[in-house]
């Protein structure tokens, strides 16, 4: 009797793993989508994305997949649409059934997302840059703070540069109106005049900026250093630069540092003129060490070519990617619920030397990169900081000084450090 208990008992066993392999298979493939702009004025800066996500899938593909399983990706093309990014997400999580998305770029686009995502409980990798004040459960910042990028780029021009009057220039989004709410605020309590700051938005793919650089020349009348913080974004990078130099503005007249400007968007632009000025990033393709030299030579042989550049969001969707599988890994799941508790506390190398943590506000650990622009379109680095935590809430406007994100214990994006309370996060843009 004990041993046809035992037989029973293996015949049990082997029905459930049967079960399990069949249910295992019925969840194949693992769908990941890919929501980046491949037209419009965002093309220029999100069509390598999209290809670096193809590379991370095909790699890990190549490695056995996840799971068990293959990794199929779903790509649209929002088309630098913002409602269309929110269509399409939907699509993708309703229609496609995908398990997870990496996409966005501009704020806006990430905004009109969320509400998607939330309602439907999805998840998504944002790999971009952006202006904080945000905490949604269901995204995962891997692009900078303001704490990792903005605040340190300023901190740069008035400690090593003695930048005294500054022009904070931007695309008319989110993204730079808020960024520059910040900025603003942390320059006049560094002492900085509100006369010597001078603000101007410009829309998408803005082309004329005569008037706007005579402006920004001006600032040093009275004889001090002037500095441009940009946040412009896409392809209207092209004409302020050309119309730097066309009024003949070196990076030793007046710096300009860019917080959306790296290796990709330099690609297409005539560099001659451009030496010296500067971006604040987290990631550099000039950076030496092992790891970015073996991601540098994956992504020449996948994209069959030896001139295509890699730059900062690249890297942050690699970052983001690899703790994604880590995640369902230790999980065993691709569950929406199960991997977004997994991924606090997540590490994975980064290309500069150093390690990511996923922190329990949802963002990353990441160091301040200063690059200065070569002649070739490269960055020569000339300042890098340890990993700073990412910070959801910025300390330098009040009402969001009383805020804390924190997924973990708190379980909540918008924790009232005063009140003790959870505040909605509200989607609107």
């Amino acid at each position: 009797m004990k041993r046809l208990a035992t037989l029973s008992t293996l015949s049990a066993l082997a029905v459930v793993a049967s079960a399990g392999a069949a249910l295992a298979q019925d969840a194949c493939p693992i769908r990941v989508g890919v929501l980046h702009s491949l037209s419009g004025s965002m093309a220029i800066s999100e069509t390598t994305l999209k290809d670096a996500m193809l590379m991370l899938v095909a790699q890990q593909n190549a490695a056995g997949g996840l799971l068990g399983c293959e990794i199929e990706t779903v790509v649209v093309d929002p088309a630098s649409d913002w409602p269309l990014f929110a269509e399409q997400a939907r699509d993708l999580l309703t229609v496609n059934e995908v398990d997870v998305i990496f996409g966005a770029w501009t704020s806006v686009s990430r905004k009109a997302v969320l509400p998607v995502l939330e309602e439907l409980n999805g998840l998504m990798f944002y790999p971009v840059q952006y202006e904080g004040e945000e905490s949604s459960r269901n995204v995962f910042y891997t692009g900078a703070a303001p704490n990792q990028q903005a605040i340190p780029a300023v901190d740069y021009f008035l400690e090593e540069l003695g930048v005294t009057s500054f022009a904070l220039l931007g695309t008319d989004y989110v993204y730079p109106r808020t960024t520059n709410n910040i900025l603003e605020a942390y320059l006049i309590d560094k002492g900085i005049a509100p006369e010597n700051i001078f603000v101007n938005y410009t829309p998408f793919s803005h082309s004329d900026w005569a008037t706007i650089v005579s402006d920004v020349v001006a600032l040093g009348a009275g004889g001090g250093q002037v500095g441009v913080i940009s946040t412009i974004n896409g392809d209207a990078n092209i004409g302020f630069y050309t119309e730097l130099a066309a009024q003949g503005v070196s990076a030793d007249d007046i710096p300009v540092v860019a917080f959306s400007v790296g290796e990709e968007e330099l690609s297409g632009l005539d560099t001659a003129g451009l030496v010296g000025h500067l971006a604040a990033w987290n990631y550099f393709m000039s950076a030496d060490t092992p790891e970015n030299a073996a991601f540098i030579e994956a992504w020449h042989e996948f994209i069959g070519s030896d001139t295509r550049v890699t730059n900062d969001p690249m890297e942050a969707h690699y970052i983001g990617f690899n703790m994604w599988v880590n995640a369902v890994e230790q999980v065993g799941t691709t569950d929406v619920d199960a991997v977004i508790d997994a991924l606090p506390g997540q590490t994975f190398p980064n290309l500069t030397g150093g390690i990511a943590e996923m922190l329990p506000n949802h963002h990353l650990t990441k160091p301040v990169l200063i690059g200065e622009i070569r002649a070739d379109g490269q960055f020569d680095i000339i300042s890098q900081t340890e990993p700073v935590p990412g910070d959801a809430w910025t300390d330098f406007l009040p009402e969001s000084a009383i805020l804390e994100a924190d997924w973990v214990d708190l379980k909540c994006g918008m924790y009232n450090t005063q009140t003790q309370t959870c505040v909605q996060l509200t989607s609107n843009y």
